[in-house]
């Protein structure tokens, strides 16, 4: 997949493609459902197969006070949509003047100017332009009248209930981890940078990762989980991972940390980058009368999380 840094960009060689819109947080079912389809377009047409994809998400440019918690960081989503074949990713710089722009202009100037569309595929809740008016069935007009495809995927449900990447943070911050596996078709992961902290795991037998987590992205609930630690070389470790502000050390104020212990590992990850994926909730965080009841705890996260991560294998 080439990402290209506007729409502006792609190679005129290109005669036409079939594209997608849209901020994919989370790349969930639902998603990989429109980019199935998106391929699937192209094909048929013999073009290539585009994701225009927001460089932030827009209730951060439109209503920053309420604006949600991401469940992933553009180089996730890259990734992520890389995997899943399709040619081009072409980033869409989203501010306060694109978000004012009629949605008829967006179409005529970016997806059928720039991009030369020839497919255009949504999910059937897809908004966009000024006031959000934009939507399927405006597409599906200016599709007749200007010769190229409006295709809309239906909602992929499970249990019943849509999958969207509301669902998706409603569940993360219940720490319901199995539930969100499911609505993502991947475990939840968390990206960061490993910092140096306190020292204070590795003076009672269990270094951990601090891993430096962005302020916007969603953090799982409080607690201690099992889960995968995975380096820059692609190596992946069992780890059990802490949510949480160590009240056994500090008050209820302290700095929220994601520290990850890694089982069966000794070696240097300061200054590394780090991807966590927490797979299955252990217990909520507690506050210990001593370090030895900290440590027999600890003990037991380790066992658990090799029991689900391994089947107890060493």
């Amino acid at each position: 997949m080439e990402v290209l840094r506007d729409p502006s960009a792609l190679p005129a060689s290109v005669p036409g493609t079939a594209v997608t819109v849209g901020f994919f947080d989370g790349v969930h079912l639902g998603h990989r459902a429109v980019v199935e389809c998106t391929r699937e377009q192209a094909a048929s047409l013999g073009v290539p197969s585009a994701v225009l994809l927001l460089d932030r998400h827009p209730a951060s440019v439109v209503r920053p006070e309420s604006a949600p918690h991401l469940l992933t960081d553009l180089s996730q989503r890259l990734a992520m949509l890389r995997d899943l074949g399709l040619d081009y990713a072409v980033l869409l710089h989203f501010d306060e003047e694109r978000s004012l722009q009629a949605p008829e202009d967006f179409v005529a100037a970016v997806l059928l100017g720039d991009l030369r569309a020839r497919a255009v595929v949504t999910g059937e809740d897809f908004h966009f332009g000024l006031r959000r008016r934009g939507d399927p069935s405006l597409l599906q007009s200016m599709a007749s009248a200007q010769g190229f495809r409006a295709v809309q995927v239906p909602p992929v449900r499970l249990d019943g209930a849509a999958v969207s990447s509301s669902a998706v943070r409603e569940v993360v911050a219940a720490g319901d981890m199995t539930r969100a596996a499911a609505l993502l078709g991947r475990p939840y992961e968390l990206h960061g940078v490993v910092e140096h902290g306190d020292g204070r795991g590795r003076t009672i037998g269990f270094p951990t990762a601090n891993v430096a987590i962005a302020g916007d992205m969603l953090m799982p609930r409080d607690g201690v989980y099992a889960g995968w630690y995975r380096r820059p070389d692609g190596s992946r470790h069992v780890a059990a991972i802490s949510v949480g502000r160590r009240p056994t050390f500090y008050d209820e104020n302290g700095l929220l940390l994601l520290e990850a212990f890694l089982l069966d590992f000794d070696g240097d990850l300061y200054g590394e980058q780090a991807w966590v994926s927490v797979t299955d909730w252990l217990r909520g965080q507690e506050r210990f009368g001593s370090v030895d009841e900290l440590v027999a705890a600890l003990q037991r996260d380790v066992r658990r999380t090799r029991e689900l991560t391994t089947g107890g294998s060493s």
